[in-house]
């Protein structure tokens, strides 16, 4: 009797889960991250082990990870598979970030002794850079540094469509839709009632999911070059809290189908900082954005560019993640819930 094992790396950012998983007894096959991402969805093998991880009773329908991977050439430290309960995602600010202070804290990428290390790794919508910051000194998981923080430096984020109707089951509602690696609807809380708090989920998974598929095949969810990166990743339902001059939201960000995010979002971020820009509302360049479990993530816009003839805004998310376990899973033949399953 074979058992199948597989291990992981656990961390959390702003409370949102990421499961680092560095050997898989499967190749996953192409020239770059984005084509790999494409054989993994189509792999049956790649599939069953996702599932494995994620699905229960090893994991749950919140769970998020990703597969390590070689990346496009040798100017990225490695590459990232990320994934979710319903599959392949093209970007993750908060996995970026769980990865960048994994590759210090396990040695993988030496700490520079001025206190910040680019960890430049590359995923399926491009090339992105986990800032991370140590201070010398015992008392970090990596023995002789200590991570103070990471700074996730994104692709650059634009709008793709401003003020959409979308019919709903709430009536007639309007949301802007930007890309920040990955496409997101967003929608003022306050329009249908609702406020960013814990007792308002399941009405803000509710309408964040219905948002999403309405819109996910609709002409505003079209990548303007790239059509794997196309369609509604998820809905941002926000709330402003700005108070004087700084601005600052409180968000939850509902991904998959139904999954919400218990962290600020790190591509999400990034897309309300293209959005909020657009628009005149982020004067400084710089948001302070919360979760619905009270994490907190500062996204700051560090540069202006253009990307297919849009003008677009090159994004920095700060925030800092933390190492919650290692694990070893079994999988045993005899087993028949393998490779496992989710009740929503």
């Amino acid at each position: 009797m074979t058992i199948e094992r597989y291990e992981s790396v656990d961390y959390h950012t702003g409370g949102e889960p990421f499961r680092i998983v560095t050997s898989l007894p499967v190749t996953i096959e192409g020239p770059d991250v984005p084509t790999k991402r494409v054989f993994a969805m189509n792999s049956p093998d790649v599939e069953r082990i996702r599932r494995i991880l994620c699905h229960e009773p090893r994991g749950h329908a919140d769970m998020y990870g990703g597969f390590v991977v070689e990346p496009d050439d040798e100017g990225a430290h490695f590459g990232v598979l990320f994934w979710h309960k319903d599959g392949f995602s093209t970007a993750c600010g908060h996995g970026t970030i769980a990865l960048g202070v994994w590759a210090i804290e396990s040695g993988l990428v030496a700490a520079d002794p001025s206190g910040v290390t680019d960890v430049v790794i590359d995923v399926p919508s491009g090339r992105v850079t986990a800032r991370v910051h140590t201070d010398s000194g015992p008392g970090g998981s990596g023995g002789s540094v200590t991570v103070t923080g990471a700074d996730f430096l994104n692709v650059p984020s634009y709008v793709l469509a401003t003020d959409v109707p979308v019919q709903t089951s709430r009536g007639e509602l309007t949301v802007d839709v930007s890309y920040g690696g990955a496409i997101y609807a967003q929608l003022d809380a306050a329009s249908v009632g609702l406020q960013v708090t814990p007792e308002h989920v399941g009405d803000i998974i509710a309408i964040g999911r219905e948002i999403k598929w309405l819109l996910d095949e609709s002409e505003h969810a079209r990548h303007p070059s790239d059509p794997r990166l196309s369609g509604i990743y998820g809905t941002i339902v926000y709330e402003d809290l700005s108070t004087g001059g700084e601005v600052v939201q409180r968000n939850a960000t509902i991904f998959a189908d139904g999954e919400l995010d218990r962290s600020p979002c790190g591509s999400g971020t990034c897309a309300r900082l293209a959005t909020l820009t657009a628009r005149g509302l982020l004067p400084q360049g710089v948001l302070g954005h919360r979760s619905i479990v009270g994490s907190r993530f500062t996204g700051t816009v560090i540069d202006r560019t253009q990307v297919a003839g849009r003008e677009a805004v090159v994004p920095m998310v700060s925030g800092t993640a933390y190492r919650t376990g290692e694990h070893v899973f079994l999988v045993d033949p005899r087993d028949d819930l393998v490779p496992g399953f989710v009740l929503r």
